[in-house]
């Protein structure tokens, strides 16, 4: 592609970036804050002033005061698929498309579509909304987040299937935390706000302990503010330069280990807006044809978490670790290197080399920050 053509399509981008739909996205602790309940009062309160605003999608779980505010409200009707004999529902992303309205709102955005849609996620659909000019309000719970997903099966016990890569939420141009205290949260529960009768004990005996509300409404509020900073560092004009941070991620063909490291850094690099990449340096211990088959599985499907997680993915053959991680974090301006802690192989082989020393020293000279990640 010759000079010209670049400077056409950077001026085409441009144009389509001007042309996307806005985006705002509701993000709670867990199901009964009232997501959906304030996503229809603002649909109101959009309508009021005129406003051409419609429902593309909405699951008001039969909550009685949240499914009261459908009233009023113009509904585009759901697709009907057929799947293993059955008849169900699912948001019609192309009538919304032809439709054309102002504003949709889209309500879960973590939801898997039926075998058959032309999206596997939902987040695609409102991707492809978004595209087509369309302004979009959506909700996602933060258990949702894919970088998260570790984090809450840890404080929950619980894997969540449904998941939304982190830079959906990056795509944001408003990020709204609808926030309760534990209290007034199992209050709602208690009251059969939230789920039916005979789900209300479960609930309390599991997911809805207060300590478990507590650590994931922090983490909602956290979320919030890495949106909120990132907001500021884009529109709010800078009169001291500020260093950008950008972190590294090292990994090795240890697939749970790195996979922690992974998410741990793009967790990092989501709170401080900065960018990150992962490198993973091939030994000749490890090229192709020594390295075992589920190995080189578990590298390629790391490589896929990365980038869907935002990371650049940076392999490099070498038989000096340390000396080719530095090089590498210089080369990419890399700001800290994250590793995992003394079990992780990687951290093992690099202590055991003699270049460690001159790895701290280099470090200290480049101005570039070591974590090691539990």
């Amino acid at each position: 592609m010759n000079e010209r053509d670049q400077h056409a399509e950077q001026f085409l981008n441009l144009i389509k970036r001007s042309r996307r739909g806005k985006f705002k996205v509701y993000i709670g602790m867990s199901a009964g804050v009232g997501k959906t309940f304030r996503m229809l009062q603002e649909a109101h309160a959009l309508m009021r002033n005129g406003i051409d605003i419609k429902i593309g999608y909405v699951e008001t779980h039969l909550r009685k005061e949240t499914h009261e505010l459908l009233d009023g409200l113009t509904i585009i009707p759901r697709r009907k698929l057929f799947y293993k004999g059955k008849e169900l529902e699912e948001m019609d992303v192309q009538a919304i498309v032809n439709l054309r309205p102002e504003v949709v709102i889209i309500d879960e955005l973590a939801h898997t579509n039926i075998e058959g849609s032309k999206h596997e996620k939902r987040w695609q659909d409102v991707l492809e909304v978004l595209d087509a000019g369309i302004n979009v309000i959506s909700a996602v719970n933060i258990q949702h987040i894919e970088s998260l997903n570790e984090e809450i099966k840890s404080i929950t016990g619980v894997e969540v299937a449904e998941r939304i890569p982190d830079k959906i939420l990056a795509l944001a141009d408003e990020v709204v935390n609808i926030d309760l205290t534990a209290d007034e949260l199992i209050t709602r529960l208690k009251e059969g706000k939230i789920y039916q009768q005979e789900k209300i004990q479960t609930a309390l005996d599991h997911f809805f302990k207060p300590e478990h509300i507590l650590q994931l409404r922090e983490l909602a509020l956290k979320e919030v503010a890495s949106q909120v900073e990132r907001k500021v560092d884009i529109e709010v004009p800078k009169h001291i330069a500020l260093r950008h941070e950008k972190f590294m991620a090292c990994i090795s063909s240890n697939e749970k280990t790195s996979k922690n490291v992974i998410r741990k850094t793009a967790r990092l690099a989501s709170y401080y807006n900065a960018s990150w990449c992962v490198i993973y340096v091939q030994t000749p211990k490890e090229n192709v044809n020594k390295i075992p088959l589920d190995r080189q599985r578990h590298l390629i499907n790391n490589f896929k978490l990365s980038t869907e997680l935002g990371a650049e993915v940076i392999q490099v053959q070498s038989s000096y670790i340390a000396r080719t991680i530095i090089s590498e974090a210089e080369k990419h301006h890399v700001t800290t290197i994250c590793i995992g802690k003394p079990h992780f192989n990687l951290f093992r082989i690099i202590v055991a080399t003699n270049i460690f020393n001159q790895l701290l020293k280099k470090l200290t000279s480049s101005d570039i920050d070591i974590v090691i990640l539990s």
